[in-house]
């Protein structure tokens, strides 16, 4: 298991239950934790950091006192759950979706959140579960009500995750859909990605107008204002439109359509998966190179604003 940096504090403290405080703690007098640095200086805690604490839990649990019960979390292995456990918890959440079980879709979905990084659940479980659910839909596989029951309750769930994404000092992010598109499920997945990241996020949503992105990004002055798009078309109806935002603002494009989209150097194109991609975002806007437009629209610079998501609204 990689040890490597993926989330902060106030989610290691969600994920276990153990405030930041108490756990700021056990890390200065147990060396329980190992935390790594972002770019930004940022202390960044892993999934192992995260079984540790659960695993100083269930020793306190057992009467042991804190720097014996430490002791014996840092001495054991940490141990992810087995393959067949995370394959298991996939299987459980598409049944409860395409089965319209709503309270067995939100208690796996709670059981997932519980247990990983929102950089894992995003990555290994939702982000790949959206393709599937797409590619059933265009072959057929299941109905249009099941395609859009499970995006519903995925939507509002990752919506739920971001609440008061909005808040904080980092950069600011500015994230719509193109005119006319509809799909904002990878959008959704990757302002969360930014978030994890210290950034903040203004979410305008779905079927955006430009003239709407323009007046928003007046008033927020974003570092970055981040398009939207799976159906190329909306694309192309609003180039124009993007070429003129990007005089103003550093524009970037992503989603499943900006793999087909060239808008040369003046605006930054967005390509990959939600949460790598934010970590790259990440990068340029702490070396400094984000504002600038001679980054270029290329696939090597990129950032995707969202896999492919179900074919819904």
């Amino acid at each position: 298991m990689s040890a490597q940096g993926r989330f902060r504090i106030g989610e290691l403290s969600r994920r276990s239950g153990v405030t930041p405080d108490l756990l700021r703690a056990w890390e200065r007098r147990y060396g329980l934790l190992s935390p790594s640095r972002s770019a930004g200086g940022l202390r960044l805690y892993s999934d192992e950091d995260l079984l540790r604490v659960r695993a100083m839990q269930q020793q306190l649990a057992t009467g042991l006192a804190a720097a014996e019960a430490a002791a014996v979390a840092m001495s054991e292995p940490a141990i992810e759950p087995p393959a067949n456990d995370t394959a298991r918890a996939r299987r459980e959440l598409g049944a409860a979706l395409l089965g319209f079980d709503e309270t067995r879709a939100h208690a796996a979905l709670d059981a997932l959140i519980s247990r990983f990084s929102l950089d894992t659940v995003l990555a290994d479980f939702i982000v790949p579960y959206l393709h599937h659910l797409g590619e059933q839909w265009e072959r057929g596989e299941i109905s249009v009500a099941q395609e859009h029951f499970a995006s519903s309750l995925l939507r509002g769930r990752l919506l739920g995750l971001g609440r008061g994404w909005g808040q904080g000092n980092g950069p600011t992010a500015l994230l719509a859909c193109a005119p006319g598109e509809q799909h904002d499920l990878g959008l959704i997945a990757f302002g969360l990605a930014l978030r994890a990241r210290g950034w903040r996020v203004l979410y305008l949503g779905a079927d955006t107008p430009l003239e709407s992105v323009a007046g928003a990004a007046r008033s927020s002055r974003p570092d970055c204002v981040v398009i939207s798009a799976v159906d190329p078309r909306s694309l192309d109806a609003t180039r124009e439109g993007l070429i003129d935002l990007a005089r103003d603002y550093r524009i970037v494009v992503g989603g499943a359509a900006a793999n087909r989209a060239d808008f040369g150097e003046d605006i930054l194109t967005l390509t990959g998966s939600p949460v790598d991609e934010a970590e790259r975002l990440t990068q340029l806007e702490h070396r400094g190179t984000l504002a600038s437009n001679s980054q270029g629209g290329n696939a090597s610079d990129g950032v995707a604003a969202g896999a492919q998501p179900a074919q819904t609204a």
